[in-house]
């Protein structure tokens, strides 16, 4: 088994955990501990916390630890999370539940991090698009399959064994982490924390790219976020959709993110980077406008649709973006560039996630949704006035700095 394919069995252990904590942390919050908007908030906010929280130190980890022992580490980290958060659920104590859940996303922050720099050891240039393909699509996947199943299975599972399942798919990707290779290691002289931090925003500040990249991602995932969040109230006040349509609706947003990540392993090299660049996030700001148009009477098929083009282009942008960074980014910096991306993408979901409990609570569910469509539009606009609009071939971007 190639050490491509043993990434990708760990990734979908890893995100089968995650995805289902994503879905269920709203639900579980207003059918298990009533919460208002504001405390679901709370709670989103704090599955999104780890990103906030252990990116940077997980990315100056990666730089210098051997990357199969931090593959492990991330695995136990949300194997020992979803158990806590099972645990809360049981005891019915929010504090404790929401402290697994922030546990378990810093596995997954770490494991996120420890394979996109594995990925440029395992795969060439020519194929890194591919490689990257091959790791997303489990995620895509299971942002399908499990929003599918807890939708219709939400009223008749007890939530403890909703997330006794979010263990054993943490547990499955141990063993596929423990089946990695060993890989070479920077052995560079000491440096403070806060040099190899600076070097990396350092990097990031100063590339157009990754700038707009970074730029990009943060409108994008604050919409994301606040939508998570709206959606739960409006579906209840002003939709007067079933509970489910929530797990359905993601459902088809998964759906969405795989087929478009199954497309961008077969396109990858027929395709300028630059019409995924800008197609990812276009498609969904469009598509979430369409959200606004939904009333009382509207079918629910329309949400569905409205949350499967929201997630189609831009699972196709993650792929292209991540190529982009692994190129253009020094390897011995790649830990930290990636660490400080990924702390700008979804680092800001907390805010995304706080900012839409508070307008719901006070201005209602339908302001929530205007002030989700605005932050996707500001990711479009980042795209279309920036250098990701010029960016025609994955191989223009091998910089000197990059070699």
């Amino acid at each position: 088994m190639s050490v491509i394919h043993r990434l990708a069995g760990a990734a979908y252990g890893t995100h089968l955990g995650d995805q289902i904590a994503l879905v269920s942390v709203p639900l579980v919050a207003a059918l298990v501990f009533n919460a208002s908007a504001e405390l679901i908030g709370i709670l989103v906010a704090c599955q999104s916390m780890a990103h906030l929280l252990g990116s940077i130190p997980f990315g100056m980890l990666v730089d210098r630890r051997q990357l199969r022992s931090l593959a492990i580490a991330s695995s136990l980290i949300a194997l020992t999370g979803f158990t806590g958060a099972g645990l809360g659920v049981w005891a019915g104590t929010v504090a404790w539940f929401g402290a697994g859940i922030t546990l378990a996303g810093f596995g997954t922050v770490l494991f996120a991090l420890t394979a996109l720099s594995i990925l440029p050891k395992a795969a060439p240039a020519t194929g890194l698009a591919r490689a990257n393909a091959a790791i997303e699509t489990p995620r895509a996947l299971c942002s399908f399959a499990v929003p599918l199943a807890i939708g219709l299975l939400v009223a008749g599972i007890s939530p403890p064994l909703i997330y006794a399942a979010a263990a054993c798919a943490a547990l499955g990707a141990l063993l596929f982490t423990t089946s990695l290779p060993t890989f070479e290691t920077s052995q560079k002289q000491p440096v403070s924390r806060i040099t190899q931090i600076l070097e990396g925003g350092r990097y990031v500040v100063t590339h157009k790219l990754l700038l707009a990249i970074s730029f990009c991602a943060i409108f994008w995932n604050l919409a994301f976020a606040a939508l998570l969040v709206v959606l739960v109230p409006a579906i209840r006040d002003l939709y007067h959709f079933d509970p489910g349509a929530f797990g359905v609706a993601l459902s088809a947003f998964g759906l969405a993110a795989f087929t478009g990540s199954w497309l961008s392993g077969r396109i990858a090299d027929k395709l300028a980077p630059r019409f995924v660049l800008l197609f990812g996030p276009g498609s969904s700001a469009i598509a979430a406008a369409g959200i606004l148009l939904i009333g009382p009477e509207s079918p629910a098929v329309q949400l569905y649709a409205c949350f499967f083009f929201i997630g189609f282009g831009p699972s196709m942008w993650l792929i292209a973006q991540n190529s982009v960074r692994q190129l253009v980014t020094p390897p011995a910096l790649l830990g930290r560039v990636n660490a400080v991306i990924q702390t700008a993408i979804y680092g800001v979901r907390p805010l995304g996630a706080l900012i839409g409990g508070a307008v719901a609570g006070s201005a209602g569910a339908e302001v929530g949704i205007m002030f989700v469509v605005l932050a996707f539009f500001a990711s479009f606009a980042v795209s279309l006035f920036s250098g990701l609009r010029r960016v025609v071939s994955y191989e223009s971007l091998k910089a000197p700095e990059a070699a």
